[in-house]
């Protein structure tokens, strides 16, 4: 038997874009909500055309709901990364946050808006944590914030069963997206034992795909392939031409990613 990888923009959407019941146990799970304020009834949203990262338009999946609250969830499959998308995840969220209110209305009818952002990359490769919770805060007084965005980034290539200390719930999600894949042979038991996570597992048969949609599949990884190499491409072009501002903002973007001085003169050739 043979599985889709979650991560493909159209296996994505059939699991979280087409069952809210999937979407709603995904966002409790992976979303730092208090005791008490879970989700538990969605309407979907349509995905709004936002400003494009030239080099990586097509490897962004996402999807976007309200809740009965009407709190904002949007969540974002990204294959590749770029610098760039720390700004973009900013304007998409703000922008969802500001459009829901209408001429007239007063600010108080503003609902939090959480963006949880899944990427398939490294972008912190010198912290070892793979959860990052940004929020609003008081620089002197953390626990003091302004509610209203939040964003969570969880780097999938750094999550691992054994490193896990959260919730249950999160850990076989989180399994769910980077064990289920095209080499997968047999699923581990524990995986079916969640009624929500064991559904998802059974949408990712191939055999649950019409022709159509395995040739959609498939164009998909095709089109993140391009990107990839458009970025690769775009980095040796820059040392081959020895272009000094090139490399300084190649240099500027690894910095804050998080990478190290040494790292960034070994591969860029800027001085500290």
């Amino acid at each position: 038997m043979r599985y889709l990888d979650p991560k493909n923009d159209l296996t994505f959407k059939k699991v979280f874009g087409g069952h809210p019941n999937l979407l709603i146990s995904f966002l409790n799970a992976l979303l730092p909500l208090e005791p008490g304020r879970e989700v538990v009834e969605i309407e979907y949203l349509p995905t709004e055309l936002v400003p494009e990262i030239p080099e990586v338009r097509n490897s962004i999946v996402d999807v976007r709901c309200r809740d009965r609250e009407g709190r904002h969830f949007i969540v974002e499959m990204q294959m590749l990364w770029t610098d760039s998308f720390f700004r973009r995840v900013l304007f998409n969220a703000s922008k969802a946050y500001v459009r829901q209110i209408r001429p007239g209305q007063k600010f108080k009818c503003l609902q939090p808006v959480y963006s949880l952002n899944l990427i398939n990359a490294v972008f912190r490769p010198n912290a070892p944590d793979w959860y990052h919770h940004y929020r609003i805060v008081n620089m002197a007084d953390t626990g003091e914030r302004i509610d209203g965005l939040e964003f969570v980034f969880v780097e999938l290539p750094k999550f691992t069963p054994q490193s896990f200390p959260q919730k249950k719930l999160m850990l076989l999600w989180l399994r769910f997206l980077t064990e289920i894949g095209e080499e997968t042979k047999e699923v581990d038991g524990e995986l079916f034992q969640q009624a929500e996570v064991r559904e998802a597992i059974e949408l990712m048969r191939e055999s649950a795909f019409s022709e159509e949609e395995l040739a959609a599949y498939e164009d998909y990884w095709d089109s993140v392939r391009v990107e990839r190499s458009m970025i690769s491409d775009a980095l040796e072009t820059g040392h081959a031409e020895g272009d000094l501002q090139a490399r300084q903002e190649i240099a500027k973007s690894m910095l804050a990613q998080g990478f190290s001085p040494e790292q960034i003169k070994k591969i860029t050739g800027v001085s500290e």
